[in-house]
C-alpha cells in the first residue's frame, strides 16, 4: 500500500471519528489505568457498571489498596478474571503508593512494571491520559493493519 492510501484511509477514518477515544468512564489518569487493567477480556460496559460503583468509593491507590482483596472484589466480582485482576490492581496501587508518589508513572518503560499492565494497557494510558502519541495494538488491529498493507509488521508484545 502507498503512501497515498493510507493517507485516504486515515483521512476517512478521521471524517468519521474525529476525536476517538475510549469508552471507558473515568476522571483521572488513575481511574483509567484502573479501568484498562479491568477492561482485559471483559466489555466496557461491564468495566462500567463496576467503578461506577467503585471510584466513588475509592479512587486513589490509597484508597483502594486500603479495600484489601475482599473489599475491591465485592466490587469487580461480575468482571471475567477478577480475583486475579483484583491482586494485580492491589499490587499496582502498593507500588504506585511505595515508588511513583501515587501518581501514574508517564513512560510504558514504567507502566510495564505495574501487575496487569503490558505494552497495550502502556500505550492506552500514555495516550488517553497524557496525549502521547501512541496506538493500543491488540491481535484485531495487528491483523487488520498487516491484511491491508497500512501497517506490516511482525507481533510484538507478551
Amino acid at each position: 500500500m502507498n503512501s497515498a492510501k493510507r493517507h485516504e484511509i486515515f483521512s476517512c477514518l478521521k471524517s468519521a471519528n474525529p476525536h476517538p477515544t475510549t469508552e471507558l468512564e473515568y476522571r483521572s489518569p488513575f481511574e483509567l489505568l484502573i479501568a484498562v487493567i479491568l477492561s482485559a477480556q471483559a466489555t466496557d460496559k461491564s468495566v462500567n457498571l463496576a467503578t461506577r460503583k467503585l471510584f466513588p468509593q475509592a479512587n486513589t491507590p490509597e484508597k483502594i489498596f486500603a479495600l484489601g482483596e475482599a473489599g475491591l472484589t465485592d466490587f469487580i466480582k461480575r468482571i471475567g478474571l477478577y480475583k486475579t485482576k483484583a491482586k494485580n490492581i492491589l499490587a499496582t496501587c502498593q507500588l504506585l503508593i511505595q515508588q511513583h508518589h501515587s501518581e501514574v508513572p508517564r513512560t510504558r518503560e514504567q507502566l510495564e512494571k505495574l501487575p496487569g499492565v503490558g505494552r497495550k494497557t502502556a500505550n492506552v494510558i500514555l495516550n488517553t491520559a497524557f496525549g502521547e502519541p501512541t496506538i493500543a495494538v491488540d491481535t484485531h488491529i495487528f491483523r487488520v493493519a498487516n491484511r491491508t498493507g497500512i501497517a506490516p509488521g511482525k507481533m510484538y508484545w507478551r
